[in-house]
């Protein structure tokens, strides 16, 4: 389990289901707290993303999604979709009458909620051409976990996919955060040289 060191939102990963994808913790959790980062999520919140197989996300989706088999990514948000900015062609129920104000202790941190990947269905779908943004790109499998970790918190900080607007933009917003991680991954690796 490895946390970001970073000021701001937090990531924690764990790995249930091991090998056969080449990304560390480390650059998962930078992922995570970049995707959170750049959704306005509060400075003191914390994700937890755990990498599991096909079973166990199996089981996850039909107990909470009502769905049978198999998904590559779920999300589990703890804070109400009005904590952040409203997200373009996603619909929001009218704000609630009372709102709870959440004040953590110094030093504490306020869950914001769960992603579950699995990794079986993310090298099934990178390998067969199943993967990306439009669900017919072959990459590799840490591409397509990468893509899958922003996807995860995107949803996590009140963005959809429901709509064709909503659909748009959350798929601008993953490819703008991929590319942006993308880059502070080359620059780092430039200054170990």
């Amino acid at each position: 389990t490895r946390m970001s060191r970073d000021a701001g939102p937090r990531a924690r990963v764990t790995r249930q289901r091991r090998g056969g994808v080449s990304i560390t913790s480390t650059e998962l959790a930078a992922l995570v707290v970049r995707a959170l980062r750049a959704s306005d999520a509060p400075p003191h919140g914390e994700v937890a993303l755990t990498l599991v197989d096909d079973a166990t996300i199996a089981a996850l989706n039909a107990t909470h999604m009502g769905k049978r088999g198999p998904t590559d990514v779920l999300s589990f948000p703890l804070l109400d979709p009005h904590e952040y900015p409203a997200r373009p062609g996603v619909r929001r129920a009218a704000r609630p009458r009372r709102r709870v104000v959440r004040i953590p202790q110094a030093g504490a941190s306020v869950p914001l909620g769960d992603i579950v990947i699995s990794v079986d269905r993310a090298i099934e779908q990178a390998r067969e051409g199943r993967g990306g943004t439009d669900g017919q790109t072959r990459h590799s499998v840490a591409d397509e976990v990468r893509l899958l970790a922003v996807h995860g918190a995107l949803h996590l900080c009140g963005w959809d996919h429901a709509t064709a607007t909503s659909q748009a933009a959350m798929w601008r917003e993953q490819e703008r955060i991929l590319r942006a991680h993308t880059a502070a991954m080359k620059r780092a690796a430039a200054t170990k040289k």
